[in-house]
């Protein structure tokens, strides 16, 4: 069976990534689609911190790598607001995961026509999950 990383949690917050973008449409400035964001999540009670300094997870990361949302203390999403992410971007997010040890991170376009939500996977620690090495009966593949 495959293993997805922090499934649920990533559909849920890319569902209301989708609100934002419906409601704000694609030319906002990126700070708006923040606080449209936490808006809403605030709304569905969820913890999350904006702004959050990753030193805080892991106080041997270096200082100065601060994510747009940590969600749920699990998932990492940085918004942007560009013509298109950047192989920068993806090293960014990457940054994120190496240093706070989490396991996925999203990057999010409102400027895209159509949200394409990106999972970065911090291939670290994604190696180390049995599924992801093995095939349904248990043995290594």
């Amino acid at each position: 069976m495959t293993y997805i990383i922090e499934k649920d949690l990533c559909y849920d917050i890319t569902g209301v990534c989708f609100k934002t973008h419906k409601a704000l449409g694609r030319f906002c400035r990126e700070k708006q689609y923040c606080d449209d964001f936490e808006k809403r999540i605030i709304e569905l009670l969820w913890e999350y911190d904006r702004e959050y300094e990753i030193k805080n997870l892991n106080p041997d990361s270096p200082k100065g790598n601060r994510v747009d949302f940590l969600i749920k203390k699990r998932v990492p999403v940085d918004f942007k607001a560009k013509n298109f992410i950047t192989k920068e971007d993806y090293y960014q997010m990457l940054r994120y995961l190496l240093a706070s040890k989490l396991e996925v991170g999203l990057i999010i376009n409102f400027r895209d026509a159509h949200l394409k939500p990106k999972r970065v996977l911090n291939n670290e620690l994604y190696s180390g999950h049995s599924d992801a090495n093995s095939d349904n009966s248990g043995r290594n593949i």
